[in-house]
């Protein structure tokens, strides 16, 4: 039962990554724009998160209420007036412009919070369990996670696929040139997109608070992870993120069965593995398609 418990835990610390790459996929599958900020942002999140419940005493996951929209409106603002001048055939405008956003956020964390480590306090919701057959226990708070990413990457994908402001995301991808001809203003899709997925991270930034320890500086891990579980699953598809996640938190804590040491390591190396084999990712569809 030993490895059956450590693929299960798996299965749902994947659902964290997953949530943490959403974010990533959409601007990817709308913008073809990679944001190298993108674990600074969850980051902020998680901080804004501790301060509110400093500050007033909230529930930490209530935070979300005033957290997800505040991201989101940074998103849009941010997308329309600084990341829109970098959307184009070159990435590397884009790539620059969101790693200097990331030396920003995170040094801004560091003189305002300093480098101390701190986590958000759910309370018993933190040790409480589901106790299953075999004496396997699963944390409520690791299940809430995961239910939370399956319905948020499931609504995203309805958006898309089925909403009349979710056809105009993609038919705006599609074919910039064509959108604008018709009356369709791309700045505001652009950004209309960024702020969702700005929203996306910072309700995993507020998860990841509540499941562990965070600083000013734990952002660059959470990029990689969510750029792994976005390669791994296919490039621009939200489901295919999220069993992306799945597979490298599956990775992750079964090496850790193997070796504590292990655990990130193997997680790597299924990565690179994926990437050298089908470099397209397992499940590859664009989100505009």
């Amino acid at each position: 039962m030993t490895w059956v418990n450590a693929t299960l835990q798996g299965i749902l610390l994947g659902g964290l990554f997953g949530l943490f790459a959403a974010g990533l996929s959409l601007m990817f599958g709308v913008m073809r724009l990679v944001n190298l900020a993108h674990g600074d942002i969850a980051v902020l999140a998680a901080f804004c998160a501790s301060v509110i419940v400093t500050a007033t005493g909230a529930a930490p996951l209530l935070t979300l209420l005033a957290v997800a929209p505040v991201l989101a409106l940074f998103g849009y603002v941010l997308q329309r007036f600084l990341l829109d001048r970098t959307v184009g055939a070159d990435p590397l405008p884009s790539l620059l412009v969101t790693f200097g956003l990331a030396v920003i956020v995170q040094n801004v964390l560091l003189d305002v919070f300093s480098a101390d480590t701190r986590g958000l306090n759910v309370g018993g919701l933190a040790t409480a369990s589901l106790s299953l057959p075999g004496g396997l226990r699963l944390g409520w708070i690791s299940l809430l996670t995961f239910a939370v990413a399956v319905t948020i990457i499931g609504g995203l994908q309805v958006f898309l696929s089925s909403s009349p402001q979710g056809r105009v995301l993609r038919a705006t991808s599609d074919d910039p040139e064509v959108a604008r001809l018709v009356g369709l203003d791309s700045r505001h899709v652009y950004a209309t997109a960024t702020a969702l997925a700005f929203a996306t991270v910072a309700v995993a930034g507020v998860f990841l608070a509540a499941r562990t320890t965070f600083n000013p500086t734990s952002g660059s891990s959470l990029l990689i992870f969510a750029f792994e579980a976005v390669i791994i699953g296919g490039l621009g598809s939200l489901w295919g993120t999220l069993a992306g996640g799945v597979i490298l938190g599956i990775a992750q804590t079964v090496g850790s069965q193997v070796d504590p040491t292990l655990g990130i390591l193997v997680g790597h190396l299924v990565f690179l593995t994926v990437l050298a084999i089908r470099p397209q990712g397992l499940l590859p569809q664009v989100v505009t398609a």
